[in-house]
């Protein structure tokens, strides 16, 4: 399957290190929200809904993770943008682990976060299975009690409610695609591959993708950082939001320049 056009949003200077972020499955641009101003004061940040997701289109399936990489760097090309910084949560930290191993003068840094090289594919095809039969808004709230913390849900019921209308957004079979994408990845040989400076981020409370599915990526990434966040669940960037805002300025600020 060629690239599909997905929507996507650019902001901070158009002269600055670009830096692309990647979403969550389920989730759309949208999680990013804590993180796009302060990043675009010194980045060029793209946001973009990944297939299936939010305003993007939903081909029908198959999809490959290649596919999903493929439609990163579509966006870039439509850019005239050679390198970027790649940041991305769970289904976004595995497209931007395969980019940086298969297309490694692209990527000028990488952050992983809340992800995992290997998953357990038969909840990911159950949970596929679900979406197709029922719609994706019958699991919203299972979905959402594990992107973040009990207590930080109780505190933010207006979060919850935002997140949990972002699941049943989503297009049943493009989000099913994901699904199948996701339960079917083995990132583990590309880990070596990977030259980009890397920092890998945890979730000490994620249930979803427990920390040591990050210990593991951080081991196989030659030079990787790993960074431990506690209490964070599976979406760590909106409950420590000025923690995963600052590790990521000084990880892309460390990790030099894109053009």
């Amino acid at each position: 399957m060629s690239a599909v056009p997905v929507s996507y949003t650019v902001a901070g200077p158009p002269d600055a290190p670009l830096v692309v972020l990647s979403n969550s499955l389920g989730a759309t641009r949208a999680m990013w929200d804590p993180q796009v101003a302060p990043l675009a004061e010194r980045f060029r940040v793209v946001t973009y809904d990944g297939r299936g997701h939010g305003a993007s289109p939903a081909p029908p399936g198959p999809y490959a993770l290649d596919d999903l990489v493929d439609d990163v760097l579509a966006v870039l090309d439509e850019l005239g943008a050679e390198r970027a910084h790649v940041a991305g949560v769970s289904l976004g930290g595995m497209v931007g682990m395969r980019m940086a191993a298969r297309e490694p003068a692209r990527v000028a840094g990488l952050a992983v976060l809340f992800s995992s090289a290997k998953t357990d594919p038969e909840g990911f095809r159950d949970r596929a299975a679900q979406a197709r039969a029922e719609g994706t808004a019958g699991f919203a709230p299972t979905v959402v009690s594990r992107w973040l913390t009990p207590s930080f849900a109780a505190e933010h019921p207006g979060l919850v409610a935002r997140l949990e209308a972002m699941i049943a957004g989503a297009d049943d079979e493009g989000y099913a695609a994901c699904c199948e994408v996701v339960g079917g990845i083995d990132l583990r040989e590309d880990l070596g591959r990977i030259t980009a400076p890397t920092l890998v981020v945890s979730g000490a409370e994620d249930p979803a993708l427990p920390p040591p599915h990050q210990e593991a990526i951080a081991a196989g990434i030659a030079g990787a950082e790993l960074l431990t966040l506690s209490p964070a669940a599976h979406l760590g960037n909106l409950e420590r939001p000025l923690e995963v805002t600052g590790a990521l300025l000084a990880h892309f600020d460390v990790a030099g320049g894109s053009a």
